[in-house]
């Protein structure tokens, strides 16, 4: 009984790690669940179009946005568990929207089996150009004096969220203005019609180089390569004050240990390579990595965290 036992057990270990090294033997679709051509979409595109090229292969990338992540990710969590259907999840649609809105049509926790994570971008605090506030001091004085307005991309995003946890914890007045996306907000801040702004460094670097804004702290624990000089909101007096836009890889609850190990494999291979660092670096990102098990771990820990928050603020979607 016992060498049928060892025999089968053998048998699984085989079977495994057979089914590891063919997969995957027809294309895998890849569900972005934004438009294209945004941070998201390039984001995944970039990853697995080096997956393609050193594997060989075929990575079908779809589009399926809407309801802030929920109706993509959600086609993901209702597919075979087979490895052939992946999803990028992010902030939003990971951590946020489970408190934000009163139905979800998934459970982020235990619908997904985490793959890895993938990279991460903080939000850039800025103001026009010329604004009196230099620094985060300024700003905190003057949100003390008098109400301050403040733009966001919309209600629940990562930076409207993020001005919510930095108004109080620096005990100023706020008033949140959501606009129907990151271009009209940027576009009233510079038009004076709102005194800041939490955007992604995508949306915020044009304008700072440009001149027509003032980056005047970053949400990072460290400080962005590409703003070197700007501090973290963290050195500007708010210590552990720490807010980021992050991307992970997703499959189906179900799916095979042995696939989403060599999925995992293959992720941090392009993570890890040179011009991969770079061009991530250059739209104000920076690589992650690590295993399934760290994914789970951190997903838990934001659910948690962006969930106080969302909570805190009040902030609902309908």
């Amino acid at each position: 009984m016992l060498g049928c036992t060892v025999s089968a057990l053998l048998a699984a270990g085989v079977t495994g790690a057979a089914a590891a090294e063919a997969y995957p033997s027809q294309p895998v679709r890849l569900v972005v669940p934004f438009p294209p051509a945004g941070g998201t979409d390039v984001l995944s595109r970039l990853v697995f179009n080096k997956i393609g090229q050193a594997t060989n292969w075929k990575v079908v990338v779809e589009n399926r946005a809407g309801a802030g992540g929920n109706i993509g990710l959600d086609s993901v969590a209702k597919a075979k568990p087979d490895g052939y259907t992946l999803g990028m999840g992010q902030t939003a649609n990971l951590a946020i929207n489970p408190t934000l809105y009163p139905k979800m049509p998934y459970n982020a926790q235990k619908d997904f089996t985490p793959v890895v994570l993938v990279a991460a971008q903080p939000v850039v605090l800025i103001v026009r150009s010329d604004a009196p506030y230099k620094n985060v001091a300024d700003l905190v004085a003057a949100g003390k004096a008098k109400q301050l307005s403040m733009a966001s991309a919309g209600a629940g995003t990562v930076g409207h969220l993020t001005g919510e946890m930095f108004a109080r914890r620096a005990g100023i007045k706020m008033l949140h203005v959501p606009y129907k996306g990151a271009s009209p907000a940027l576009t009233d801040l510079m038009g004076g019609q709102t005194d800041f702004y939490f955007a992604t460094p995508p949306i915020a670097m044009p304008m700072v180089k440009a001149g027509k804004v003032r980056a005047i702290a970053v949400t990072s624990a460290k400080r962005l390569p590409l703003l070197s000089a700007v501090p973290t909101v963290a050195e500007s007096g708010y210590a552990g004050f720490q807010a980021e836009d992050w991307k992970a890889l997703v499959a189906p609850a179900g799916t095979p240990a042995e696939v989403v190990a060599r999925l995992n494999a293959e992720v941090n291979k392009v993570l890890a390579q040179p011009d991969t660092i770079t061009r991530l670096r250059e739209e104000g990102s920076e690589p992650r990595g690590g295993s399934a098990k760290d994914l789970t771990t951190f997903i838990q820990s934001e659910n948690t965290r962006w969930g106080d928050i969302v909570r805190q603020s009040g902030a609902r979607v309908e």
